[in-house]
């Protein structure tokens, strides 16, 4: 979770600013970053706050996601799942117990 007391909060199109270029030299959008805040990238969203009318992140939650993104972070960082995938997960889990008589 962001504290904005110790991170350094930025917004939105500031951390896009402060990516990488990509295809064709090109920056990734404002959308995309927003879209890692919202949906997520391959399980794992960039933690986000709202300031006012303005959504932020900040440069040490770039750095978490990034570090989730490529897996050289904490192994207890949890990913989120959607919906369907914990369903699965606690479907299989019960199946599990039942075949061990628990």
């Amino acid at each position: 979770m962001i504290d904005p007391n110790s991170e350094h909060v930025i917004s939105l199109s500031e951390a896009a600013e402060h990516l990488p270029r990509r295809r064709a030299g090109k920056r990734p959008h404002v959308s995309c970053v927003y879209r890692w805040t919202t949906s997520g990238c391959r399980g794992v969203v960039l933690e986000s706050i709202q300031v006012g009318g303005t959504r932020c992140t900040s440069r040490e939650a770039m750095a978490r996601f990034f570090r989730r993104l490529t897996q050289d972070g904490p192994a207890d960082i949890p990913v989120n799942r959607s919906v369907a995938q914990r369903q699965r997960a606690a479907d299989r889990a019960v199946r599990e117990l039942d075949r061990a008589g628990v």
